[in-house]
């Protein structure tokens, strides 16, 4: 199979062949949990589109994405670290497919093959960078900001210009109130920037909704695999 996900693509050949012998593929779907949080880790989990959130969740109720994990990278990067069990629940944004490889065949993979822990200590690096990057971000920036930043890296994560995306899980992810996040989104429309309708999100101007976004956006975009 041809895979999508720019963590496995980074490989040398003889890992990707390993990848697509052990690994499976299947479509994810919004708002699936993938691993709630202190779950067992089984699978390393390797999106080749949509979008996965770790969320935090305050006992009061309150939830914010601590980072976020697209094409370019995995979910399941504490196994390697010495940790069995998921640090946060992980759930998916936006629609799309991804591979499930088995934490004993992730070792295996390890073992054989050196480019796989090469391209994970890169991935490593761009996953804290996005985590100390996305911090800054909730506590410097405006909602509207934050929301096109949020958009965009969406965007970067499907094929195409248009993902099933609500109001409500953006608002879920950034920590905000889903009317202003209604309401950053009516300016979006009313300048041309997005299309919205029943659930659907397309963007219709990368650049001039990129010029509406923080610098956090094209740092994060700098780090990454890709």
């Amino acid at each position: 199979m041809e895979f999508r996900n720019q963590f496995i693509r980074s490989l040398q050949p003889a890992a990707q062949e390993f990848f697509a012998r052990r690994a499976y593929t299947r479509q994810t779907f919004a708002g699936e949990i993938i691993y709630e949080d202190q779950a067992p880790f089984t699978h390393a989990v390797f999106p080749h589109s949509g979008l996965f959130s770790l969320m935090a969740e305050m006992e009061d109720g309150r939830t914010v994405e601590k980072t976020s994990i697209g094409p370019d990278g995995f979910l399941g990067f504490v196994v390697i670290m010495g940790g069995g069990k998921a640090i946060s629940k992980s759930v998916v944004r936006i629609p799309g497919h991804a591979s499930w490889l088995s934490v004993e065949d992730l070792d295996a993979a390890l073992s054989q093959f050196e480019c796989v822990r090469e391209v994970m200590l890169r991935y490593a690096k761009s996953l804290i960078s996005q985590l100390m990057e996305t911090v800054a971000c909730n506590s410097l920036h405006s909602a509207e900001q934050r929301v096109a930043r949020w958009l965009l890296t969406a965007h970067d994560s499907v094929q195409g210009d248009t993902m099933d995306l609500t109001q409500q899980a953006v608002a879920e992810s950034l920590a905000l109130r889903r009317a202003t996040v209604s309401e950053i989104c009516s300016q979006f429309l009313a300048s041309n920037l997005i299309d919205y309708s029943r659930g659907k999100l397309t963007v219709l101007e990368h650049q001039k909704l990129e010029e509406r976004a923080c610098e956090c956006y094209r740092r994060i975009r700098h780090t990454s695999l890709g």
